[in-house]
């Protein structure tokens, strides 16, 4: 199709849409192998991140900002005893050597810009509180490798069983009956939830049938999914988004509560800084870790600077946003190349990372692990961009919008042996702009479930409604540019401009 045209780099393209969606979503169905991710992010991208009153300031629990001093018991005191609301960072240079943790809803660190409140950490997470673990290969590490902050956003999902699913049902579908409505009730939050059998069945499910070597899951795999309760009638409830998964008995599903501890905290217009020290190289990470979230539900980071740290984020909770985040360094290379970990790290379920730059290169830049799903990368950018996906049924996830500068390997991954291919079921990769040209990943990235489209490449299309999807578009003509943004617009009844979702910055 070809009907429209767009103005890009000083010439006239016409513009192209995707058979998985059309112009407008008039293609798309909740069936669709084309998932519906219009749901990532704070509050379900509903609304943007509420801006604060001015709160205390951290000066008033004594905190002297001015890089020689130790501030961290300051911002503790604050963080424990401030009430909710911002707990503002003047300008500065603030030496922090502990942990800090945000465990209260509606909590915002709030800096007065990443160039002018800075947070200067001298000391690695291992030595702040020592976390040693092992690599799935048994080499010894710091859990910090791969998970904490600096700042920690730390709650608990509080989830238990309300009822027992008792009829199955397919994806897309958003009706199911349960065993009693008793606990239950119209516009409840609630968490739809399956478990694996001890045959890695709900993993390859999730792999679509082509899950690869999964020994060492054992069972562990689980799918959640998290919505609002719209309709009850007799036994049967329907919610707001369609399932991602097929609902099946075997998987013992149930619908649970769901009532995180911590919400609407955030951490905000804030600069940190680490020493400037050579990289080590992978596993060797001692934790210069600046935001982790987990256990929490629409919570945000924004307006942050990061400098030579081994992992900028880890968000591991539900509908988060991460935004207007800068990733640097000065640090020498391994010999790969990078200068960290993980960029940023999904470990949680629907969350949304958009206008970033990554002005430097990790041997992880963006990540999805550990049953990711519902995710978003996009509208970001940077210098070699790597779309790791670490194996354990990350399903459903989306990178979108997306500068991957030189492009010589996007498609480099990690994750342990025998734990499934790296990318699960329907992984979509939608306008990703490269100087190299791209191909279909490795048969063993994942399998022939996921979707690219509009990914720079030389190759011709080839689709398969129940195989390979690759359309091949020029990125400059796709049309809407960003998905994402495609799909909350239509599902909040407005449709984005042609021309919107260019990369930021």
């Amino acid at each position: 199709m070809a009907s429209l045209l767009l103005a890009a780099c000083g010439t006239t393209v016409a513009a192209d849409y995707s058979a998985l969606w059309g112009r407008n979503g008039e293609l798309w169905t909740p069936q669709s192998r084309l998932p519906d991710f219009s749901w990532a992010g704070y509050h379900c991208g509903e609304k943007a991140p509420p801006v604060l009153l001015p709160g205390v300031s951290v000066k008033t629990f004594g905190a002297k900002g001015d890089g020689v001093a130790d501030d961290t018991q300051a911002f503790l005191d604050a963080l424990e005893k401030a009430p909710a609301g911002a707990i503002e960072v003047p300008p500065g240079r603030y030496k922090i050597t502990k942990i800090l943790e945000i465990t209260r809803p509606g909590l915002v660190l709030r800096g007065a810009g990443s160039a002018k409140s800075i947070l200067c950490c001298p000391t690695p997470l291992n030595e702040i509180k020592p976390n040693w673990g092992a690599t799935t290969s048994g080499k010894r590490t710091s859990n910090y490798s791969w998970s904490g902050g600096i700042v920690w956003i730390k709650g608990n999902l509080r989830t238990k069983p309300l009822a027992t699913i008792t009829a199955e049902a397919p994806r897309g579908a958003q009706v199911l009956t349960v065993s009693s409505t008793e606990k239950l009730r119209t516009g409840q939050r609630v968490q739809i939830y399956e478990s694996d059998t001890p045959e890695n069945t709900l993993a390859a499910h999730l792999y679509s049938g082509d899950p690869g070597p999964t020994q060492k899951l054992k069972g562990s795999t689980r799918a959640a999914l998290v919505c609002h309760v719209t309709k009850i009638a007799g036994n049967q409830i329907s919610f707001d988004r369609p399932l991602r998964c097929d609902i099946k008995l075997m998987w013992n599903p149930s619908v649970r509560s769901f009532e995180p501890s911590v919400t609407e905290s955030g951490v905000e217009q804030l600069g940190f800084e680490f020493p400037n020290t050579p990289y080590a190289g992978h596993f060797t990470e001692l934790g210069f870790n600046a935001v982790a979230m987990t256990g929490c539900s629409d919570c945000w980071a924004r307006d942050l600077r990061i400098l030579n740290s081994d992992s900028g984020l880890y968000l591991n909770g539900n509908f988060c946003t991460a935004q207007n985040i800068a990733i640097e360094s000065a640090r020498k290379t391994d010999k790969s190349g990078s200068t960290g970990h993980h960029g940023v790290s999904f470990y949680g379920h629907d969350n949304l990372l958009t206008a970033f730059e990554f002005r430097t290169q990790f041997i992880h830049d963006i990540s999805v692990d550990g049953g990711a799903s519902g995710n978003v990368a996009a509208g970001g950018k940077g210098v070699d961009l790597c779309l790791d996906h670490h194996k354990r049924t990350c399903y459903e996830n989306l990178f979108c919008n997306l500068d991957a500068g030189a492009g010589t390997h996007l498609w480099r991954h990690g994750g342990g042996a025998d734990l499934g291919k790296p990318c699960a079921a329907r992984g979509t990769f939608w306008n990703i702009r490269a100087q190299k040209g791209q191909m279909w990943p490795p048969a063993e990235f994942g399998p022939p479930t996921m979707n690219l489209i509009a990914v720079k490449t030389t190759k011709p299309t080839a689709t398969e409604p129940a195989g390979k999807w690759f359309e091949a578009i020029k990125p400059e003509a796709i049309v809407p540019p960003d998905i994402h943004q495609a799909q909350l617009a239509r599902r909040l009844g407005s449709h984005p401009s042609a021309g919107r979702g260019a990369a930021p910055r």
